[in-house]
């Protein structure tokens, strides 16, 4: 009997695993179901929403971006800091810049358990190496192409762009970028390397767990924050003749030990440059982590007033708009803000900064320098796409960019293009108020129309919820892809 036993568990053993599926399936709680059919519902209306707009690859659109460009070392940040020796800190503290190893565990505890994004210069080169080697031997670790402008060169040339960017790389850079992207910089012989430390929802760190999926970034970079390929770059931009200027990674310069005067004299020739362009040529500059309030302060004079548009993250949002109003700079925000906490700081940052423009040209504070009107702005959240747009400005085609935003962070999260609503989930909410204000109309989210589109004051506004990828594979320029993505169908 026992033989006959074995015989039979032989035969149809294999089948149990089978059955046990099929018998999982049969038994699903019917709201799993619900869910499944109203994330494919949602996936469908976004991409018919992007499809509405396609690129003319026949005359594909010119977009020039700087500057700079680095090689991202990824790892799991836990198990690089476990490696290292690194004990949790018991006070979390911030710190404007690294110096050693007590300041890194208190740094990345402060913005680990929200889950918020961070980027810190580390003064101390000999503790940066030895990250970098023990990060070698990390499982998983990988090396990618870095920096603010080559990601959204990258990005953008994906999408059907021709691209001028300006950075200063090694051969070997160069060689893995995109053939549609020309390089404007000098050549260098090893590339800076930036160390992304990344985590998932749900990370536990001693004491501490991380609320969502994000990265802390550190870097030791003396070559970015000095903007070499701007005077390249500034001669070959009057021929490339672009659609589409872009400005991103200043946050190198963010507590850079530069000599007195240098930063503002480099900020001030990056003016004299976004001056010179053409009026008809749009000018987009994507914030980043930035926590010195002097060059928050040198960015909204030698910068922000030449640019009509502008791209940042939750974070970065509320940053900016507590210099606008006098305040000091707010080093972490919430990390999972309500749309109408989003969209009253968003009007807010258009209003003043439209009130400052027409102040300056009222009163003829321009510095001799061409000045323009703020007419775009995207915010990118991980529940989230909202973007505002000027009636009559050269912006296109919103709604289909905020839905090709929001299916980029889930591409881009995910490491696919291809979306799997199995590895998705929405959070944000069913509904949702266009403004904290008492009676505020609510907008409920609407699968087969998940893009909400409405006019207010002299502007649209556009919101998107993002399919949140829950699988994640890497959120390192997240927010470059997306501002980039957006940016291709509005130019």
């Amino acid at each position: 009997m026992e033989g006959e036993g074995r015989v039979l568990w032989m035969k149809y053993g294999s089948l149990l695993p089978l059955l046990v599926l099929v018998l999982a399936l049969w038994f699903r709680p019917p709201q799993d179901a619900v869910l499944d059919d109203r994330l494919d519902a949602v996936l469908s209306s976004l991409l018919r929403a992007e499809r509405k707009v396609g690129i003319n690859t026949a005359d594909r659109p010119r977009v020039a971006i700087g500057f700079g460009g680095c090689v991202d070392l990824i790892v799991d940040g836990v198990m690089l800091l476990n490696k290292m020796g690194l004990t949790p800190a018991n006070q979390p503290h911030h710190h404007d810049y690294i110096e050693n190893e007590v300041q890194l565990a208190q740094s990345f505890a402060y913005f680990f358990a929200p889950g918020a994004a961070a980027e810190r210069f580390m003064l101390n080169e000999t503790l940066f190496n030895e990250l970098v080697e023990a990060s070698r031997d990390i499982p998983g670790n990988r090396w990618t192409v870095g920096g603010n402008a080559p990601v959204m060169a990258g990005r953008m040339a994906t999408e059907g762009c021709d691209v001028l960017l300006g950075g200063s790389f090694s051969p070997d850079f160069t060689d893995v970028l995109s053939q549609h992207i020309t390089v404007a910089g000098n050549e260098v012989e090893e590339p800076d390397i930036h160390l992304i430390l990344e985590y998932p929802s749900g990370a536990s760190w001693g004491q501490y767990t991380s609320r969502r999926a994000n990265r802390y970034i550190v870097h030791s970079d003396d070559h970015n924050p000095y903007l070499s390929s701007m005077e390249d770059f500034a001669t070959k931009l009057e021929e490339f003749e672009p659609d589409l200027l872009v400005v991103g990674g200043l946050q190198m310069m963010d507590n850079f030990p530069f000599q007195a005067g240098e930063r503002k004299a480099l900020l001030s020739h990056l003016a004299e440059l976004l001056s010179s362009s053409s009026p008809k040529i749009g000018v987009h500059f994507e914030m980043a982590s930035f926590v010195e309030e002097s060059i928050m302060e040198d960015l909204l004079q030698y910068v922000v007033p030449h640019a009509d548009s502008l791209g940042m993250n939750e974070q970065e949002l509320p940053n900016l708009l507590s210099l606008l109003k006098g305040t000091n700079i707010t080093v972490l925000s919430d990390p999972n803000p309500r749309v109408a906490t989003v969209l009253d700081q968003m009007r807010e940052v258009y209003r003043i900064l439209n009130k400052c423009y027409k102040d300056a040209v009222r009163e003829g504070n321009t510095g001799g320098t061409k000045v323009k009107l703020l007419t775009r702005l995207h915010v990118h959240t991980l529940a989230f796409q909202a973007i505002i747009v000027k009636h009559g400005s050269q912006w296109k085609n919103t709604m289909s960019a905020t839905a090709k935003a929001s299916l980029t962070a889930n591409r881009h999260v995910c490491g696919s293009n291809d979306i799997d609503t199995t590895k998705a989930r929405l959070i944000m909410d069913d509904s949702f108020s266009v403004s904290r204000q008492e009676g505020s109309q609510r907008i409920p989210l609407e699968e087969t129309k998940p893009v909400s589109c409405w006019a207010e004051d002299d502007y649209e506004i556009c919101v998107a919820p993002v399919l949140v990828c829950t699988e994640v594979y890497q959120t390192a320029g997240g927010g470059d892809n997306v501002s980039a993505a957006g940016l291709v169908l509005q130019i």
